[in-house]
C-alpha cells in the first residue's frame, strides 16, 4: 500500500520526508525523515518531532509512541488500520490495493449506531430472513454469516445470538400477533383446520389454523399456534384446549363456519361436544376409499412382490448403476422408483405406476442377479397391478387439487363426487373384473361416508354459493330445503345486526338537516323497495335473481366475481364469504407441521415448545 503524504503539521520546525520506497504500514502517515537523514534510519514523529528509536524495518516502537503520546491520533490510526486489514483480506494478496484518504477510511471505519436508522433496517432483514427460513439462530455466528455482512456493509456489526432470541424473534412475533389480531376482529365468519403431531424428540404438539375472506376477497389462512399438548389425547381434553386457543384470539364459537379435521376418534368426539360442524378431510376419506377399495389377497400378493422389488433398488447401489444402464439402453425414463409412505396420501399409486413404468428394466436387472431373481414379478402380478393402477390412478390428482389453501376447495367436494359416481368409477365395458370390482368399492365407500345429512347440507349451501356450480350438483329434491336453508341464515344475521343500524340511523337523524338545492324540489320519490317487503322476500329475490344470472366459465375465480358482483347481491354476499373460505381438507394443518419438521431438527432437538410455537407461527404468518 502507498502512503499519502500528511499535512505538515502547525509549529513544526522541520518538514519531515515520507518514507522511501513502497511501504504497507499506515503508521507512516504520522512519521517522517529529515532531509539530513539520507538513509532514513530515524524516523521523527510529525506532530512532536521527537525521533524514536527502530530495529531494522520493525515499526512495534512507532506504534507504541502514537499510543502513549497522542492518544487521539492513535485512535484514529486504530480504525484505520482495522479497516485496512479487512480490505485486505478480501482481495486477492498479489493485486495492488488503491489506499483510501483518511476521510474516507474513517466514513467506512466507523460502525453504525445501533439506534440508527441503517443498523436497525439491516437488524430487522436478518431476524425476517431467519424467521421465514427457519435458520437456527446461531447462523449469525458462523463465519460464513459474518463474512457476507461484512462484505455487504462493513460498518454493521452482527448483535449476538441472544438478542435475536430474546428481542427480536419476539418483537417480531408480537408485531406480526398484534397484525393479525386486527385482521380477526374485522371478520364475520372464519373455518379452522387442526390436527395432533409429535416431533422428532416425541412431544405433542396440537396446531390450529383459521380461513377466512376479508373485504377485498382475498382467501386468507393463518397458523394461530402450534401448542404443546402433553395431555392424554381424550376427546374431552382435545375439546377443552380448541376452545383455550380460540379465546386467546378472540374468535368468538358462534362465528365459527365449519372445522375441517381427519377422521379421528378422539378429534370427531371433540367437535361434537363442542357441538362445532365439523367436516372430514377429503384427503383422508378419499385414501381411506382407495385402501377399503383394494383389499383383495391377489392385490395384497402383488403390492407385497412391488415393494420387496424396490426395497431391493433402495438399498443396492450396484442395482441403481444398472437399472441407469438399462433404462438408457431401452429408451426408458430415467426415473428412481418410489417408496410407499403410509402417512403420505397416493404414494401406494406412485409406487405401482412407476413401478409399471420401468417394468422391463427392472425385470431384467433383477433376472441378471441369482441373489434377486426370486423378486422378478409374474405376469399375474402385473396384471393385477395394472388392474390396480387403472382403477385408482385418474382419482390421485385430485387429492392435491383440493388440497390447496390459496383458493377456494369446498365447493368442489360435490362436482367431485358427482364426477365419480358417473365417469371415473364407472365400470366400463372394456375393464377387467377386479377393476370394476375396485370402483365400486371405493365409490360405495365414498357414498356411505358422505351421506350424514348436516355434511350434505354443509356442501350444498358451499356449493350454492359458488357461481360456477350453483344448484347443478344439489339433489333438486333438496334445492327448495337449501334455498330455504339460504334465507333463514340471511334472515338470522340481518336481524342481529338491525340494532345496530338502528343505532347509526338515529345518529345521523340527530344531525343537522342539509340545506336543500334548487332540483331538490323537483325530483319524484321513488321507493327503494315495496312497501309490504320483508327482509325475507328481500332475500329471496335476491337468491333468485343470483340463480338466474349468467352462466360462468368453470375457470373462473369465484372470490373475483364475487369482489365484482357484491353491489348486485350485498346479502348473499355475506353467505359467500361464509361457506367458501371453508378448506376441503387438513392439508392446512399437515403443512404447518412439515414447517415444525423443518424446524426441530437433529440438530435443534432441545428447542422449548414455546420456542417451537414461535418459530412456526413466524414461518407461517411473516
Amino acid at each position: 500500500m502507498t502512503t499519502n503524504k500528511m499535512a505538515e503539521q502547525p509549529g513544526a520546525k522541520e518538514q519531515l520526508l515520507p518514507k522511501k520506497g513502497t511501504t504497507t504500514s499506515i503508521i507512516w502517515n504520522w512519521f517522517g525523515f529529515t532531509a539530513s537523514d539520507e538513509g532514513q534510519t530515524t524516523p521523527r514523529c510529525k506532530i512532536c518531532q521527537k525521533a524514536v528509536v527502530v530495529a531494522c524495518s520493525s515499526t512495534t516502537n512507532l506504534f507504541q509512541h502514537l499510543k502513549r503520546k497522542h492518544a487521539p491520533e492513535w485512535e484514529k490510526c486504530r480504525l484505520l488500520r482495522r479497516e485496512n486489514q479487512s480490505s485486505t483480506s478480501s482481495t486477492d494478496s498479489t493485486q495492488a490495493v488503491k489506499q483510501r484518504t483518511l476521510e474516507q477510511s474513517f466514513s467506512r471505519g466507523v460502525p453504525y449506531e445501533k439506534s440508527g436508522a441503517r443498523w436497525k433496517a439491516i437488524t430487522e432483514a436478518i431476524t425476517f430472513y431467519i424467521a421465514t427460513d427457519m435458520l437456527p439462530v446461531y447462523s449469525v455466528e458462523k463465519r460464513g454469516f459474518n463474512h457476507m455482512l461484512s462484505v455487504l456493509d462493513a460498518r454493521y456489526t452482527v448483535p449476538s445470538r441472544k438478542y435475536f432470541s430474546d428481542v427480536a424473534l419476539p418483537q417480531l412475533y408480537n408485531t406480526t400477533r398484534q397484525k393479525i389480531n386486527r385482521e380477526l376482529k374485522d371478520i364475520d365468519f372464519y373455518a379452522a383446520t387442526t390436527d395432533l403431531w409429535s416431533s422428532r424428540t416425541m412431544q405433542p404438539y396440537m396446531c390450529l389454523t383459521v380461513h377466512y375472506i376479508n373485504e377485498s376477497w382475498n382467501l386468507r389462512s393463518v397458523c394461530l399456534q402450534t401448542s404443546y399438548f402433553p395431555e392424554d389425547h381424550t376427546g374431552d381434553t382435545i375439546g377443552q384446549e380448541l376452545k383455550d386457543a380460540l379465546n386467546s384470539w378472540g374468535l368468538s364459537e358462534e362465528r365459527l363456519t365449519c372445522m375441517t379435521t381427519d377422521s379421528g376418534t378422539n378429534v370427531i368426539k371433540a367437535m361434537k361436544d363442542n357441538n362445532w360442524p365439523n367436516l372430514k378431510c377429503f384427503g383422508h376419506r378419499l385414501h381411506n376409499a382407495i385402501v377399503n377399495g383394494v383389499k383383495d389377497e391377489r392385490i395384497d400378493r402383488a403390492i407385497g412382490v412391488c415393494k420387496k422389488a424396490v426395497s431391493a433398488f433402495s438399498y443396492s447401489w450396484k442395482k441403481r448403476r444398472d437399472m441407469a444402464e438399462v433404462q438408457a439402453e431401452l429408451g426408458l425414463p430415467p426415473h428412481q422408483l418410489v417408496t410407499e409412505s403410509l402417512t403420505r396420501w397416493g404414494s401406494r399409486q406412485k409406487m405401482i405406476d412407476r413401478f409399471l413404468e420401468q417394468e422391463k428394466a427392472i425385470v431384467r436387472v433383477l433376472g441378471a442377479d441369482k441373489k434377486s431373481r426370486h423378486l422378478v414379478p409374474t405376469w399375474q402380478d402385473l396384471e393385477v397391478l395394472e388392474a390396480t393402477n387403472k382403477a385408482v390412478k385418474p382419482l390421485q390428482d385430485f387429492t392435491d387439487a383440493l388440497s390447496g389453501e390459496a383458493y377456494v376447495s369446498v365447493s368442489y367436494i360435490k362436482p367431485v363426487l358427482h364426477l365419480f359416481r358417473t365417469s371415473l368409477l364407472q365400470p366400463q365395458e372394456e375393464d377387467v373384473a377386479l377393476t370394476a370390482t375396485i370402483k365400486r368399492n371405493i365409490m360405495s365407500y365414498l357414498d356411505k361416508k358422505y351421506s350424514d345429512p348436516e355434511n350434505d347440507e354443509l356442501l350444498d349451501m358451499a356449493s350454492l354459493m359458488d357461481p360456477r356450480f350453483r344448484s347443478t350438483y344439489i339433489d333438486p329434491s333438496k334445492l327448495d330445503l337449501i334455498k330455504k336453508r339460504a334465507v333463514t341464515e340471511l334472515s338470522a344475521l340481518y336481524s342481529q345486526n338491525s340494532s345496530e343500524t338502528s343505532v347509526c340511523e338515529n345518529q345521523r337523524s340527530d344531525s343537522p338537516p342539509k340545506k336543500k338545492t334548487l332540483a331538490a324540489f323537483f325530483k319524484k320519490a321513488v321507493p327503494t323497495s315495496l312497501p309490504h317487503q320483508t327482509e325475507s322476500d328481500k332475500i329471496e329475490a335476491e337468491l333468485n335473481s343470483y340463480l338466474l344470472s349468467p352462466v360462468v366459465d368453470p375457470d373462473t375465480d369465484p372470490l373475483e366475481w364475487w369482489r365484482q358482483h357484491q353491489p348486485n347481491f350485498t346479502r348473499l354476499s355475506r353467505l359467500a364469504r361464509k361457506y367458501l373460505a371453508i378448506p376441503a381438507t387438513s392439508a392446512p394443518s399437515e403443512r404447518v407441521f412439515s414447517v415444525g419438521g423443518g424446524i426441530v431438527t437433529c440438530h435443534r432437538a432441545c428447542l422449548k415448545p414455546a420456542v417451537v410455537d414461535r418459530l412456526i407461527f413466524l414461518a407461517k404468518n411473516v
